[in-house]
């Protein structure tokens, strides 16, 4: 089954790749490797999820989204590849939650991510990953991503 009819499958959405929001790139290709820009948790109507983790929003919004910005780095992926088939690997995430100060549950937050990323590839979407709590993100957003991730001609 290709990437696309399981996302279908799944019953997910893709909201529009969002341009970049800087001088930057959304991806930058070495070899067989993609290293994706951070990303934040754009919705389908183009608003973000918003709020500190923790104090504005709870742990299970925080989940929510994580997997929103795992929706968002699909549809940068699509956009840029062609084709989701092309993936190999997920291979490194960093993500950040912003997070009140007295906040400790960082890696649940960011399992809405990883979860996503294993139901859409299957083992290869498993990485190595860092999840740690921030001051603040852009626009109060609640969780930005960045990943690198392997991928085939």
């Amino acid at each position: 089954m290709s990437i696309e009819a399981r996302i279908a499958e799944l019953g997910l959405e893709l909201p529009e790749a969002p341009a970049p929001g800087g001088n930057y790139t959304p991806v930058v290709y070495i070899h067989d490797l993609c290293y994706v820009s951070g990303h934040g948790p754009l919705k389908t109507d183009g608003e973000m999820l918003r709020g500190r983790v923790g104090s504005e929003v709870s742990e299970e919004e925080g989940y929510a989204a994580a997997r929103q910005v795992g929706l968002t780095m699909l549809a940068t992926l699509k956009a840029n590849l062609g084709d989701l088939d092309r993936v190999v690997q997920i291979v490194k995430v960093l993500g950040m939650v912003n997070a009140a100060p007295d906040f400790q549950n960082h890696p649940k937050v960011m399992n809405g991510f990883s979860d996503l990323m294993v139901e859409v590839f299957g083992d290869p979407g498993r990485a190595a990953r860092s999840a740690i709590g921030m001051g603040s993100l852009p626009g109060n957003i609640s969780v930005e991503v960045e990943a690198i991730v392997q991928i085939r001609d």
